[in-house]
């Protein structure tokens, strides 16, 4: 009677992530991880300088736009600070949610090759955000301290602490809404192409270029009910003493992430077992 080393059953349950199988494969995870970081500057001229001139170009421009065309206010805040300061945490839920919600249809030749616990992927796309956001904050980092020594109206606090907890939520909720949407596009493809557009939607309906404070209050409860609203005002506030801090809504936010990641969990584990036949 032969004894295999590796035997790959179907989940008996929904709700069974197997982190334990997980844990087994974080070496492919780590070397994904790598893969992804690697490959973003490979065959560039700038290099990894891309990881700071991205934000950079991005907030020059919402400081025209929005600040100068616009007039949008800034809660007292020089407006490059203010606008990275929400750049750096979006960019990181962006690339998270958009990359997780393909990944089924981005990896389908390789899932159709060789076994390995799917969550390996999306988790790998959290953790090589991790590597990137890492930078960009460093960059949000030095002009805090810049515009602290000419001054400036910015006030950091003991909130500074959260800053973990923040980037836990927005990657639960990144991870669990792009687990759903990349299980739905297996068998409806037209989410593909609202991926995009709905992320543009979304940053519109969360305060990275606009405070929660400029907002007529019938409005600003629609931006409130949104759970990555009060994930950028913290930190926005811990960091510049400038924006709203409400236990309340950061508490509405981590049930909203955690409850998404569960109904993610679900779906994924479904779908995973028969996606090859529909992808």
């Amino acid at each position: 009677m032969q004894h295999w080393t590796e035997e790959i059953t179907p989940k008996n349950s929904l709700l069974d992530l197997k982190l334990k199988e997980v844990w087994h494969y974080r070496d492919l995870m780590f070397m994904f991880v790598k893969r992804d970081f690697v490959t973003f500057y490979k065959q560039t001229i700038l290099g990894p300088l891309w990881f700071f001139v991205q934000p950079l170009l991005t907030t020059i421009m919402y400081v025209i736009v929005f600040g100068n065309i616009a007039k949008i206010s800034t809660d007292g805040l020089p407006p490059i600070l203010f606008y990275l300061c929400g750049i750096t945490f979006w960019n990181y839920f962006s690339e998270c949610f958009t990359k997780t919600s393909t990944v089924f249809k981005d990896n389908a030749n390789m899932f159709g090759k060789v076994y390995f616990p799917r969550l390996v992927m999306p988790l790998s796309i959290v953790f090589s955000g991790l590597i990137k956001l890492s930078i960009q904050f460093l960059l949000f980092i030095l002009l805090l301290l810049w515009y602290m020594y000419q001054s400036a109206n910015v006030h950091p606090n003991l909130y500074i602490l959260l800053t973990p907890y923040l980037v836990i939520l927005m990657a639960v909720i990144a991870l669990g809404a792009g687990m759903i949407i990349s299980s739905l596009t297996t068998k409806y493809k037209d989410l593909i192409f609202l991926i995009t557009f709905g992320i543009q939607l979304l940053m519109y309906a969360t305060p990275v270029i606009y405070p929660i404070s400029s907002l007529p209050e019938k409005y600003a409860f629609i931006i409130k009910a949104n759970p990555l609203s009060a994930v950028i005002e913290t930190f926005r506030f811990a960091f510049t003493g400038s924006g709203t801090f409400s236990w309340m809504h950061l508490g509405y936010s981590s049930v909203f992430a955690f409850a998404l990641l569960a109904i993610g969990a679900i779906i994924f584990n479904k779908v995973e077992k028969t996606f090859m036949d529909t992808v």
